[in-house]
Parts: structure tokens; C-alpha cells; sequence
């Protein structure tokens, strides 16, 4: 194992991917709850993750031996300082957080993930107990970013933390996921009373600024689904994901020059300052979602430029909090399905990030409308907990 003094490259590669992850997810958290808490544990995280790719520079000046090792170590070097820069985006996001109030332009329905919180109420069925108790990643599809007990928070809460009646959650998942986490942690059907406020807001705003919003989602979504690709590209060795890591990059920079032409129809005649601040906060969300899908273009670069990896790299990937899987589509009682109709994620957290049909083709980010066929290879990822529950949904034979 490649190692330099009392730490090894692999732990901390994989430390420094989950707290990526963990970055984003608090940083549109802090931004869709205009929330200057969650944003100051980025910053945190943010500093962490400088300290942890400084340790993985030192270790790969100590450890290449020659040219070989020099070559192997490029990459890693170059997946680590990717995984740094969406870090930093993330931090980029956050800071919007303490600035401006941005909400009113943000309709979760159009994120692929949603970022909800909800408070614990006596006739929760999650009070009393332990995260690890309740799997709510596998049977939601909702994971637990943050719990605000009192006037104290926990981020990245461990799994024998205990839920407490009168804590505020915060999660994030698929849309589809909400109206069961929220019956469980209030004891009440799921009213979609937010719904009705963004409708209304939306007949007081401008056709140009819902555009924007509209593009800054689709930006969110893009992005972190590259993150996904790129990585499961390098994990499979697979030119065909790294090229549509590329194709969505291509695309990333075309959608962030039309937000800025947007943003500036927008900005013209206006004259209060604080519907300006907000404009540019929207578009400084746009610009770190475009840097951290450079980011993932860096990571799927390593496969296109048939670099040769070294296997402390797919190690790291495998050993994380996420984990990311291909199988085959073998249980015949999915074949023809939809997969809105499966709801895979919120039965398991997995979620497909791509279907290679028999044919050869692909199927990127595939739609609720999308069917799983016979013969079809599924590139999925999610919690390490949900690995057995979609591998027998997925490939158990009938």
C-alpha cells in the first residue's frame, strides 16, 4: 500500500471522496435554507480538505521509485485534486448562504435530489433510535446530512447516533422518498403545502428568472451526475462513460454562457440592491456547478488518456460511505417495468446512473419513463448498505 509516515493514500483518498460528497449536499442545504450554520461546517470541511490532499502530495513525492510509479501517481494526484476543486465549489456555494437570500428562485421539484428538513414529533417512529437501527437510506432512500438538537448540530451524523424527539433533519434524496420519511418523523400524512407557496411566487416572477432557476437545477443535476459517471468510468475502466463525462462537460459550458446572458437580461433596469445580490448569487451558483463539473471531466480524463491507475485508487472507491456498482438485469419480474414504477431508489438508495442496453447502447440519467429490458447492464450507486438489497432486487433469478 502506498504509504508516507502514520497514514496511507488510500484512507485518505477515501476520506477525501466522502467528504466531497458530504460538501455538496450540506452547501445547496445551507443555500436552499439560506441556512449561515450549515455553511460555516462547510468551511470547515473545506479546510480539512486542503490538509488531506497536501498529505497525498507528500506521499506520492516519497513514494515514486521511477517512471512507472511517477505515471500511476500522476493520476491519483490528478483525481485528488479534483475531488479538492469540487470541494472548493461547494465551499463557493455555501458562502451565498451568508450573503443573500436566493430560496424564492429554487423549486426543489426540479432537482433530481431534494434537500428537505423535518422536525422529530412525539408520534415519530424514528424517535429513540439509532440511525443504523432505522436503514433509512435503504428504505427511504433519504440520508440523514445534519441533526440540529437544541442549539447543537451534527453533521455527517455516525450510525449509532440516536434520533430524539424535538430534533430538526435534515436530508436529502429522491423526491419520490419525502412524503415516507416525513410520515415516519411526524406521524402525519405528507402535505406538499411548499408546492402551492412556489406556485404562487412563480406568477410574480419575470419569464427570464424562472429560466434561470429552471437552468440552474438543470446545472445541479448535470453536475453531480458527471461526479457519478467519472467515477464509475475510472472504477470500470470504461471509455464510453468518460466520453459522456466529456459530452456533458461540452454541454455545462454552453448552458453557463446562456445563464449569463440570462442573468444580465434580468439585471437590466434594476436598481434595488438586493434583488441584484440575488441575481449574482444565482449565478455564482451556476459558475461552481459548471467548476465541479470540470472537476469530474478531470477525474474521467485518467480513463481517456489510458493512464494506468494505480489500484489504491479503486480500493478508495470501494471502502467509501458510497459505493458504486454494475450489474446485470436478471430478475425477469422487473424486464418492461418502468422505473418510476420500481421506485429502485427509495427501496434501496441505490440510484442508476446508467443503462448499457443488449445493443450496446447507452441510457445516461435514464428518465422515470425508462424501461429495464432484458440483457440491460445497470451502473448504479448509493449506500454500502443498499449493495445487497439491489443486487437481489436487480439480479436474483426468478
Amino acid at each position: 500500500m502506498l504509504e508516507a509516515g502514520a497514514f496511507n493514500v488510500k484512507d485518505v483518498l477515501v476520506e477525501m471522496k466522502d467528504i466531497s460528497d458530504s460538501m455538496l449536499d450540506l452547501a445547496y442545504s445551507a443555500v436552499l435554507y439560506s441556512n449561515p450554520e450549515i455553511a460555516k461546517e462547510v468551511f470547515k470541511l473545506e479546510e480539512k480538505m486542503h490538509s488531506l490532499l497536501y498529505k497525498v502530495r507528500i506521499a506520492i513525492m516519497l513514494g515514486a521509485r521511477n517512471l512507472e510509479d511517477a505515471i500511476e501517481f500522476s493520476a491519483i494526484l490528478q483525481m485528488a485534486s479534483a475531488a479538492e476543486k469540487i470541494s472548493n465549489a461547494a465551499g463557493d456555494i455555501a458562502k451565498i448562504a451568508e450573503s443573500v437570500d436566493i430560496t424564492r428562485y429554487l423549486d426543489q421539484e426540479d432537482f433530481e435530489e431534494a434537500v428537505i428538513n423535518v422536525r422529530i414529533k412525539p408520534a415519530s417512529i424514528l424517535k429513540d433510535k439509532t440511525l443504523k437501527e432505522l436503514k433509512l437510506e435503504t428504505e427511504t432512500g433519504m440520508g440523514v446530512l445534519a441533526i440540529k438538537r437544541g442549539s447543537k448540530w451534527i453533521y455527517s451524523p455516525e450510525e449509532n447516533e440516536r434520533l430524539k424527539e424535538g430534533d430538526l433533519i435534515i436530508t436529502s434524496g429522491p423526491t419520490e422518498g419525502i412524503p415516507v420519511f416525513c410520515k415516519m418523523a411526524t406521524g402525519k400524512e405528507y402535505k406538499e403545502k411548499a408546492k402551492e407557496v412556489k406556485r404562487e411566487e412563480g406568477i410574480k416572477r419575470k419569464r427570464v428568472t424562472e429560466e434561470i432557476a429552471d437552468l440552474i437545477a438543470d446545472m445541479k443535476n448535470i453536475s453531480e451526475l458527471m461526479v457519478g459517471l467519472s467515477y464509475s468510468a475510472v472504477m470500470f475502466d470504461s471509455k464510453e462513460i468518460a466520453e459522456e463525462v466529456k459530452d456533458l462537460e461540452e454541454s455545462m459550458d454552453r448552458m453557463k454562457d446562456e445563464l449569463e446572458i440570462s442573468v444580465m437580461e434580468a439585471a437590466r433596469g434594476i436598481t434595488k440592491k438586493s434583488t441584484f445580490d440575488e441575481l449574482r448569487g444565482l449565478l455564482h451558483v451556476a459558475i461552481s456547478s459548471e467548476i465541479i463539473s470540470d472537476a469530474a471531466y478531470e477525474i474521467a480524463d485518467v480513463v481517456l488518456r489510458d493512464i494506468q491507475l494505480h489500484p489504491v485508487f479503486s480500493a478508495s472507491i470501494r471502502e467509501s460511505d458510497e459505493v458504486i456498482l454494475k450489474l446485470d438485469a436478471r430478475n425477469e419480474g422487473i424486464f418492461e417495468k418502468k422505473l418510476k414504477e420500481l421506485n429502485i431508489e427509495t427501496r434501496t438508495g441505490m440510484f442508476i446512473l446508467a443503462i448499457r442496453r443488449k445493443d450496446g447502447k447507452w441510457v445516461y440519467n435514464p428518465a422515470g419513463d425508462t424501461k429495464i429490458k432484458k440483457g440491460d447492464l445497470l451502473i448504479m450507486r448509493g449506500p454500502k448498505e443498499g449493495e445487497e438489497k439491489i443486487k437481489e432486487f436487480v439480479s436474483a433469478q426468478n
